[in-house]
């Protein structure tokens, strides 16, 4: 678990989950960036890790080997409303997500703590303001939370 206290807001966020869009997010061209599996390793020693993706490229189970992770790969429709029922199910006020894309908006929003990343694809401008922090990369985004006295100088108010 991640403990972070929010000065001035009475705010104390306990983060059991961490959820993460795969493509755009964590990948470029469905192949995770180099530093990530890494600080997923690391990030996995206190929190659950969950990858969560429509596997737009394929392979996933290939690109995630090694990353101590739950995969759900997304079927069907309506992939704004899955993200967001599966952070429901974790308890979102226990949850920090991470992502990029339009299908990101409603787990960003719903989750206790939102991370949007801004990299070569770009980011949802929904998404980008349903978060709680904007994040030039995952290695930033990632770091935030291995370092959250980070967080604090950004969230304080």
């Amino acid at each position: 678990m991640i403990e972070i206290d929010i000065p001035g807001s009475g705010e104390k966020l306990l983060i059991e989950h961490l959820v993460l869009d795969l493509n755009g997010t964590l990948a470029l061209d469905g192949r995770i960036k180099p530093g990530v599996v890494d600080l997923l390793r690391e990030l996995a020693g206190n929190l659950q890790v969950h990858i969560v993706t429509a596997g737009t490229f394929g392979g996933v189970e290939q690109e995630v080997q090694g990353i101590p992770c739950r995969l759900t790969i997304l079927h069907g429709g309506d992939q704004t409303g899955q993200k967001s029922r599966y952070v429901d199910e974790l308890g979102a006020e226990r949850t920090a997500c991470v992502g990029n894309g339009r299908n990101d908006r409603a787990m960003l929003e719903k989750a206790a703590l939102g991370l949007v990343v801004v990299q070569e694809e770009g980011a949802a401008v929904g998404s980008l303001l349903a978060a709680d922090v904007a994040c030039r990369d995952i290695l930033d985004a990632l770091q935030l939370l291995l370092h959250p006295l980070r967080l604090v100088a950004t969230l304080r108010t």
